[in-house]
């Protein structure tokens, strides 16, 4: 009989194959639905076929993902996630015309490295005989604190941050779905194996427990969804992946950790082996993070502030990109992670247009008039090297 483990492996990688899939279908429809507005905010992506794809290829993602915490311990599923980044990166090239250097392979292939370091090295799944043993790890201070601290924390981010500054920086959305997405893991491997033992014949629905997991990991990928659509919706595919990834699986490790009171590894060897494939894992999507800004850089999509910093434009592949995201201010320079905002620059891009083709309307009526007295137009203050001269009557 295949062993758990195998099965569970199996399954996390078609689910990552699906997830990473999805992603650049649903951008792809999101980009038509926009009409020059935001897609998630006006929700006109609902009527589009594509984004519908995508959606059902991320759902069969999620329920390939469901079983494989059924069969394995989340400290190896979720890191496989990688993969996802992975076939994400290659088909943005391809689907999508976001570039993959050089680097960006690289960081591929030490995703694939540290991914197998990880299932080499990968602890056996925690026993549960009857779902109230999950409950009993589930009320346990800790775990009780870090969901409690998860709340507070995304409710913050949600009302307080996201207005202001969620479509500056990728951080606030992919900060909420990342940090919820690590609780409805958890809960999802309660139902998860309240399924697999009722299957074997042990029914787990006579017990509350059960129906509480299902509605809390229900409530939790339906906020996670509504999130990493926010985060795609305003920025490039190839900068939401691997910061959702990295996000995500360093929240899910640590909700993982408190919940079941370490990796559950046999020895002080396999635990460093261990982290040593997170930390490959991570770096590998750090470089495909950072070969996706190089090469915004290098075709000029994205300014190159001082630092080296790149623009916002960069991050949503390019300033020719056709994203459902609206643009950043026009005296607004908008910095990357972890870089300054501009919180008093509040007005729209409607109204500073209106403005400057009402500069440009009052420009070319004094020039008019200038060429009806016969005399030279003055410098224009936005076109200093410019000098309009009137033609002879």
């Amino acid at each position: 009989m295949v062993d758990d483990k195998v099965i569970g492996l199996l399954l996390a990688m078609a689910s990552s194959i699906a997830i990473g899939t999805s992603t650049v279908i649903t951008k792809m429809g999101l980009k038509p639905a926009a009409d020059g507005t935001s897609a998630t905010q006006n929700h006109s992506y609902l009527s589009n076929p594509v984004w519908w794809a995508g959606m059902s290829a991320l759902i069969v993602g999620e329920v390939a993902n469901f079983a494989a915490y059924t069969f394995a311990p989340p400290v190896m599923v979720t890191p496989l996630g990688a993969f996802s980044v992975i076939v994400g990166a290659i088909l943005a090239s391809i689907l999508l015309k976001e570039r993959l250097g050089h680097m960006g392979r690289v960081g591929c292939a030490l995703c694939l490295l540290g991914s197998s370091i990880i299932v080499l090295h990968a602890p056996e799944d925690q026993e549960l005989e009857t779902v109230t043993q999950f409950l009993d790890y589930a009320v346990q201070p800790g775990f009780l604190l870090y969901c409690f601290t998860v709340c507070v924390f995304s409710l913050v981010m949600a009302y307080g941050v996201a207005p202001k500054h969620g479509r500056t920086n990728p951080l606030v959305y992919i900060s909420i779905a990342s940090l919820v997405g690590s609780v409805s893991v958890m809960f999802v491997k309660g139902f998860g194996v309240a399924v697999k033992l009722t299957i074997q014949g042990h029914n787990q629905f006579i017990y509350p427990s059960t129906y509480l997991f299902g509605f809390i990991f229900t409530a939790c990928i339906v906020i996670q969804l509504n999130y990493s659509n926010r985060a795609l919706d305003v920025f490039s595919v190839n900068l939401v992946n691997p910061m959702y990834y990295v996000g995500f699986c360093t929240a899910t490790i640590v909700a993982s950790l408190i919940l079941f009171k370490g990796f559950n590894t046999t020895n002080a060897t396999n635990t460093v082996s261990l982290l040593c494939g997170f930390i490959v894992t991570f770096l590998g999507v750090h470089v495909l993070n950072l070969s996706m800004l190089e090469e915004s850089a290098a075709k000029g999509e994205g300014i190159v502030l001082e630092g080296g910093r790149l623009s916002l434009d960069g991050w949503r592949g390019g300033r020719d990109s056709t994203s459902g995201a609206r643009r950043g201010s026009l005296y607004g320079v908008r910095t990357p992670l972890f870089g300054g905002f501009r919180p008093d620059v509040e007005e729209s891009e409607d109204v500073l247009l209106h403005r400057l083709l009402e500069g440009d309307e009052e420009d070319a009526a004094e020039r008019a008039a200038l060429r009806r007295e016969g005399r030279t137009a003055p410098i224009s203050p936005s076109h200093p090297n410019i000098r309009i001269t009137p033609r002879p009557v």
